[in-house]
């Protein structure tokens, strides 16, 4: 097997080493990947105004639909070829690698036919008003065209941090990420091109980072091999992938409901100014809680493939390293946003009222923003190992089960405060369902297997937590 070292490390090397080995380089490409859509939405904001954030952030739901497949695709593929990894089934992983790219030529040839056909309905559906109209359509058509590049890139980078290689995958999110950075001013201000240079500039970048990607699988650098006849759709395990993708596919997908119901009930009880400023505070969350994720993305591989090697003990002490690191980071968060709102509002815009508007917004929906990292570590968790119940149920409640409903219904009470009051009441109720679910399965991880033996300290301290 080809870098066998990089899988095999999962099982032996010290887990804070390790864990910090891949989460450094998944935090650093998430958070350049976050730098570049604060730098996207800060060009379009002093380059077009605030309409135009506007109609970003009303078309934002498509894009989020394409992240979900290729979120479903990505993890519930990494985890069912990092556990292959682990059980010493090379073979099954690569076919398992295969089936993921066949079913995104699919997805790609679909999303392009629906950018020539019912793009402006599905806008107008979302709300889009006839000033905003015109913004979104000049952003979502062309990324809908390169839909393929989007797809592809997402789902490999998790296929090849599943299989050690944590430092490569950051710089596949580094590499567009850059470019992007670099193509934005040329296309926005240089070609004159607003909202639409924009989104040229992100497809460039996407496809410029596929061909460096596929050079990686096809010049053996990876333990995966990509082969001609493995490049097809494998029924039983698209089902699998699909089992363990579905709660990351439902986590966007709902996520893409919660923007349209968002931006319904700003214009409703507010205007496109309401919209235009939470497309603001969408990257400062994306921003501010990037590197969270990195960390959950560090733990995942390390997770399946111990589980698969029925290696217990690592499995525990991983999921409870997450767990400290990532509380750790909402905390710094929350005590920088409620001391200095302004400071981050300041960054996209001069706008007084944009700034002082942003800015008490920002202080109530980031008010609970410290329970967070528990609901990220146990979905992602359940995600690697191979539990697709649990993981969609969290997937689901903090943006289905909980803030859309809180979204639809307490702007009738409170008006357009309402819409960013149902976000720390969200994260208060997905905290205490994400506890409830890691306590009740909690047999899980401290199980004894294979001589793995814990001791009541350890139990105590991550049940605690």
């Amino acid at each position: 097997m080809k870098q066998q070292s990089n899988s095999d490390r999962l099982g032996t090397e010290p887990i804070p080493k390790l864990l910090r080995s891949l989460s450094i380089p998944a935090m650093i490409g998430m958070f350049v990947m976050a730098f570049y859509n604060v730098v996207d939405t800060i060009f379009i904001s002093y380059g077009v105004g605030i309409d135009a954030v506007a109609g970003v952030t009303l078309a934002f739901p498509i894009m989020m639909i394409m992240m979900a497949v290729s979120a479903a695709l990505g993890i519930g593929g990494a985890s069912v070829i990092s556990r292959r990894l682990g059980e010493r089934k090379e073979e099954d992983a690569d076919r398992v690698f295969g089936t993921i790219l066949a079913v995104t030529g699919i997805i790609s040839i679909i999303g392009m036919v629906a950018a020539f056909t019912i793009l402006e309905p599905v806008l107008r559906l979302f709300g889009a008003t006839p000033t905003i109209l015109e913004h979104a359509i000049d952003y979502t058509f062309p990324m809908m065209l390169g839909i393929f590049f989007f797809t592809f890139t997402f789902a490999t980078n998790s296929i090849i941090r599943s299989e050690g290689n944590a430092k490569f995958a950051m710089m596949t999110m580094i590499i567009p990420s850059v470019l992007n950075i670099i193509l934005d001013p040329i296309f926005i201000f240089g070609l004159d091109m607003g909202v639409k240079g924009a989104a040229i500039a992100t497809v460039l970048s996407q496809a410029s980072v596929s061909i460096v990607i596929l050079y990686y699988f096809l010049s053996g650098k990876s333990s995966l091999n990509l082969f001609k006849h493995h490049i097809k759709i494998d029924l039983p395990i698209l089902k699998e992938v699909i089992a363990v993708g579905l709660p990351a596919f439902a986590q966007q997908a709902a996520g893409s409901l919660m923007m349209i119901a968002i931006n319904s009930m700003l214009i409703t009880f507010g205007n496109d100014f309401h919209v235009g400023v939470f497309g603001i505070i969408q990257r400062i969350i994306m921003f501010t809680l990037m590197p969270m994720m990195g960390v959950m993305q560090g733990m995942q591989p390390i997770v399946g493939y111990n589980f698969g090697a029925k290696n217990m003990t690592r499995l525990r002490d991983t999921v409870a390293i997450g767990l400290k690191v990532t509380i750790a980071m909402t905390v710094i968060v929350f005590l920088l946003i409620m001391a200095v709102p302004h400071w981050f509002m300041m960054i996209f815009s001069s706008d007084q009222v944009v700034i002082n508007e942003g800015s008490t917004f920002l202080r109530i929906m980031f008010s609970a923003v410290f329970l967070i990292g528990v609901q990220v570590v146990s979905g992602g968790l359940y995600q690697a190992l191979g539990k697709p119940k649990q993981a969609l149920i969290l997937s689901l409640s903090r943006q289905l089960l909980f803030l859309i409903p809180l979204v639809l219904i307490l702007p009738h009470y409170f008006g357009v405060y309402g819409v960013w009051m149902a976000f720390p009441i969200a994260d208060f109720l997905s905290f205490l369902l994400a506890v409830t679910l890691l306590y009740r399965d909690r047999e899980i991880f401290f199980h004894k297997k294979n001589g793995n033996h814990h001791n009541d300290d350890n139990e105590e301290s991550f049940v605690a937590i």
